[in-house]
């Protein structure tokens, strides 16, 4: 299965595969999914999907494949991440890569926007239990992720370039979060990591919220200096926005050398004692 699919796809194979909407919002929250969704798909919150029970870290490959069978997802399964919004669906994917287990996934280009601008149905009803069944990991593969020490020891390094993808607001310091954040917060600091470019993640998209071409995500990394051959890490806040930039990276424009830091700037900028730009 490629790692991204359109909602063209999706509709003609819906009865074939397990969608799963990826929410930025809480359960209790998440009014969009529990009033309307697409045909079959299950819910799940990012932090519950994504992250260990209580640590700050992502869960082992054996806790992801027990999450993902809860799910309806097996070795014999195509499962369609569908972001709310895109972010969220390749931000699961790179956990799902970094846990072994990406072989099963897909992502729907455009995420569950697109879904509906294209006059696809939704349904309110709920899908009935699923039969769990065996799902195996591959070996993971963790070359794609950084952290915060790797950064730091390669600040000067010239052939890294650090990629920011947030908002031009939280890039210049003004904000730690976006602006369609209930309200500001993130970080003890706003700002930059020093020598950071900064590319906005939607700049990667066109105007229906679909990934640009290959052709078109290569020139715009290049309009920061991201040219094939540099060492590129790209951060936001949370490292969703992040994921997005590598997963275009990584698999619209095939390039491998793109990673991601993992901390971001909810990391980066509450630690005592590491440098910042405005």
């Amino acid at each position: 299965m490629k790692p991204l699919t359109t909602v063209e796809w999706l509709a003609a194979h819906l009865d074939e595969v397990t969608v799963v909407e990826v929410a930025f919002q809480r359960p209790d929250k998440a009014l969009y999914f529990t009033e309307g969704h697409i045909p079959g798909a299950r819910y799940a919150w990012w932090k519950d999907l994504c992250w260990h029970d209580t640590d700050r870290q992502f869960p082992s490959p054996e806790v992801m494949a027990s999450r993902l069978m809860d799910l309806g997802v097996s070795d014999d399964s195509v499962l369609v991440l569908v972001g709310d919004t895109i972010q969220f669906a390749t931000y699961a994917f790179w956990v799902l890569t970094l846990t072994g287990l990406d072989h099963v996934a897909t992502v729907l280009d455009g995420g569950r926007v697109a879904w509906d601008a294209a006059g696809h149905p939704i349904t309110d009803a709920v899908p009935s239990p699923p039969d769990r069944r065996t799902l195996s990991p591959r070996p993971p593969d963790e070359r794609s992720r950084l952290g915060r020490d790797d950064v730091l020891a390669h600040l000067e390094d010239p052939d890294r370039v650090l990629v920011d993808m947030r908002s031009g607001e939280e890039f210049r310091g003004e904000r730690v979060s976006p602006l369609t954040a209930p309200f500001d917060h993130g970080a003890e600091r706003g700002g930059h990591i020093p020598g950071a470019r900064h590319l906005y993640y939607e700049d990667l998209l066109d105007t229906s919220g679909c990934f640009l071409e290959a052709d078109g995500i290569n020139a715009q990394f290049a309009s920061v200096g991201a040219i094939p051959g540099t060492d590129i890490v790209t951060y936001c806040r949370l490292s969703h926005r992040a994921t997005l930039g590598w997963f275009a990276a990584t698999h619209v424009a095939h390039r491998s050398d793109v990673r991601v830091y993992d901390g971001s700037w909810t990391e980066w900028g509450s630690i005592v004692g590491f440098p910042i730009e405005r």
